[in-house]
């Protein structure tokens, strides 16, 4: 009987099987569709009443009953029997009797129950809706309905009363009028009219979010106050008052944007009070009292499928304000806007790059400044000679406002031919040729020597050739399969002019097993490592269910002289390279551990230790990490300072609900790994401590925490934060 209109010839009850238009208007979207076991009609009284597993829906709303009465004369549809009215936005009300208006948009419901789409509950006494908006009087709210399978692992640990409560049915979002805030046993009460968003919908509603509470040595108890201000759909902007007991209050703010083609968002903190010198030594402890504060954006377009453009921006008005407020750790800022596109066989970059340091010793007229820094890659479809050709072209500008300055330009080929043996060894044939154009100026202002190079135009001619074998053995073992993979490598090239030409990008170069049979183990382009060489190593693999190994370990040999740009104590000045290895070995996911090492090829000395160290579960857990490099390299090197560091960190949750976690960092550095460093060989650098409460309605935490790093006259010390966060309810 689907797309039948109801007309008074209907005298008799009638059996519907399928769906039933009623009262056909002009508009046929408007129709209520419904289906139902028996439908009577009443010509009389104009009276249609459905019993039976009865189901209607119109316009986005939907209603399932036990009985509907429909009154044609006055627009009126009761439904009564486990009734079920469904919005447009998912939320279900459940009750025992429903009257609505033929719209199913508008009525009254009693003795009600709303199962919300997030997940949530609302008990009411009484309800109707208006204007498609539910209105529940003398309520309830609750993040958890059920407990159980499918529910929540136990009653929930906080919800909300309030004499009225609004759902919006358009946007999710709540509004309780006249609310007190449960929380186990303790009752808070709400703003007078106090409202959130959908959790289930991105964004939120407009309206206060929950405080932040905190206690630190330096500037004594802080409350803020977040405000979230939903402007539209695709903008927002929080603003949070902060206020604090040693200190004068400070005021923060952050805009968010998402358009069509990207997002963007920019934040500020500001405040005024004594700017701390940076300088502990210095005689005077403040430098003046002014405005300070932080800034900082960051954004990414994507203008068409290959170019997009990302920035990112901060900027502090002093070294100190971002440690003493607990903003950032950086000690210095990084600025940068970059377009690049982005193809299946090319890439060109165009960027610029500006710093801000934020260490004592930084003078910010010397920072370098990049601007332009371009690259492009272009990889050739047809190969030549069987192998891939890939070009580049590459120019960088170095500026310093008190300094030198640097220009440098280079276009370069590289080939590479991969090929397979019968009996399975792997060689790769590589050629490479670069040509070079530098000019610098005030080179003399550079402190360190072997940086400076020499002021006025310089030109460089870079040709390589290597051949790298690669001889994997596989089989079985242990349980598993195992490869044994000796590789050697030969490089030939000529010796090139290093010196004269200024080292900007690679300075702090290390033989490590990620970079020993690379072209040019130098990390960037001022510098290239001339002199023919060989080197060899040997890789292990096994693979055994939840179980694996990765272990290697390398050298190499200068076959012409060694060259004279490399500072000691890298482990590649001598004809012999130091050893470099890597082990890493998992069980499953319970354990990962990974080791690195660099040891001295005249005695076994260990000049790198790095160890890394993670096990137990996702819920309990431990870290550890430690490093240390004893390389003896030159102090005025300021690039490769030797150093020796422990980092702890762990989550043990010792109840359903309750975990406790911390973390620590320990500078074990000496004199004997850095004559330079004023640390004892045991100086704690920042310890945390916590204790979290978690179930699936509430978090509820504690931390304590303290900083040893002593920044101008004063030490962070000290920090106490409260973590409260309430599940299921959203801005």
């Amino acid at each position: 009987m689907a797309g039948v209109a109801l007309s008074a010839a209907w005298a008799a009850p009638a059996l519907a099987q399928d769906a039933v238009v009623l009262d056909q208007p002009a508009d046929p979207d408007a129709a209520i569709e419904f289906s139902a076991d028996v439908i009577e009609y009443q010509a009389e009284d104009e009276i249609v009443t459905a019993r039976g597993q009865v189901r209607m829906n119109r316009d986005g709303y939907w209603l399932a009953a036990d009985e509907v009465s429909w009154n044609r004369k006055t627009g009126i549809v009761v439904a009564t029997g486990n009734v079920v009215a469904l919005g447009p936005v998912g939320d279900r009300i459940m009750g025992d009797r429903v009257e609505l208006d033929e719209d199913l948009a508008t009525g009254a419901i009693d003795n009600l129950l709303v199962a919300l789409e997030s997940g949530g509950r609302i008990a009411a006494r009484s309800a109707n809706r208006v204007d498609g908006d539910l209105v529940l009087r003398d309520a309830i709210y609750s993040p958890c309905g059920t407990v159980g399978p499918g529910g929540c692992s136990k009653p929930s640990s906080w919800r909300i009363t309030a004499a009225r409560i609004v759902r919006d049915d358009e946007t999710g979002s709540i509004r309780f009028e006249g609310g007190q805030l449960h929380i186990f046993k303790l009752s808070v009460p709400l703003f007078p009219a106090f409202k959130v968003g959908d959790p289930t919908q991105l964004g939120g509603a407009t309206g206060a979010l929950v405080p932040d509470i905190s206690i630190s040595g330096i500037n004594g108890v802080e409350l803020a106050f977040p405000y979230y201000w939903r402007i539209a759909e695709n903008r927002d902007f929080t603003i949070t008052p902060h206020v604090y007991t040693e200190a004068l209050p400070a005021i923060e703010g952050r805009y968010r944007h998402l358009g069509e083609s990207g997002a963007w968002q920019a934040g500020a903190f500001l405040t005024y009070g004594d700017i701390d010198n940076p300088d502990p030594d210095a005689p005077n402890k403040m430098l003046s009292e002014d405005i300070r504060g932080y800034f900082e954006g960051n954004g990414r377009f994507q203008h068409d499928p290959w170019w997009r453009t990302t920035a990112n921006f901060r900027v502090a008005t002093d070294k100190t304000v971002t440690r003493r407020y607990d903003i950032t750790r950086d000690d210095r800022l990084r600025n940068f806007i970059r377009t690049e596109r982005i193809g299946e066989d090319s890439y060109v970059s165009i960027a610029g790059w500006a710093f801000q340091g934020l260490r004592v010793n930084d003078v910010q007229e010397e920072i370098p400044i990049a601007l332009p820094a371009i690259d492009a890659r272009l990889r050739l479809d047809d190969p030549i000679a069987g192998g891939r050709v890939e070009l580049q072209a590459n120019s960088l500008a170095i500026l310093r406002i008190d300094g030198q300055d640097t220009q440098r330009a280079f276009a370069s080929a590289r080939w590479d031919r991969r090929m397979l043996t019968s009996m399975g060894q792997e060689i790769t044939f590589t050629a490479y040729g670069r040509g070079d154009v530098y000019h610098t100026n005030d080179s003399a202002l550079t402190d360190t020597v072997i940086y400076r190079g020499e002021d006025g135009w310089h030109t460089r001619a870079i040709v390589a050739g290597a051949v790298d074998l690669r001889m994997p053995l596989i089989g079985e073992g242990f349980g598993g399969t195992q490869r044994l993979v000796p590789r050697i490598q030969l490089v030939v090239t000529p010796d090139t002019e290093n010196l004269k030409i200024p080292n900007e990008d690679a300075r702090a170069i290390d033989l490590e097993d990620s970079n020993l049979f690379a072209l040019n183990r130098f990390p960037g382009y001022d510098r290239w490592e001339d002199g023919s060489r060989i080197t060899y190593g040997l890789e292990y693999l096994l693979d055994r269910p939840n179980m694996s190994i990765r272990t290697n370990i390398g050298q190499s040999y200068r076959l012409t002289r060694a060259p004279d740009i490399l500072p000691d104590g890298t482990g590649l000045t001598d004809k012999w390279s130091d050893f470099v290895g890597r082990t890493r070995l998992r069980f499953g996911r319970m354990i990962d551990f990974t080791h690195r090492f660099r040891l001295d090829k005249d005695n076994l000395a260990i000049r790198r230790n790095e160890l890394d160290l993670v096990f137990g579960t996702t819920e309990t857990y431990a870290q550890i990490g430690y490093l240390r490099l004893d390389r003896d390299i030159d102090t005025t090197i300021e690039d490769l300072r030797d150093k020796e560091e422990l980092r702890v960190a762990a989550r043990i949750k010792f109840s359903r609900y309750y975990s406790i976690f911390g973390a620590t960092v320990l500078d074990l550095t000496s004199t004997d790994e850095d004559p330079l460093s004023l640390a004892d060989g045991f100086e704690p650098a920042r310890h945390r401590i916590g204790i979290l409460y978690e179930d699936d309605s509430i978090e509820l935490g504690a931390s304590w925490k303290r900083d040893y790093e002593q920044i101008g006259d004063f030490r962070k010390g000290s920090t106490f934060s409260i973590q409260f966060s309430l599940k299921g309810l959203g801005r």
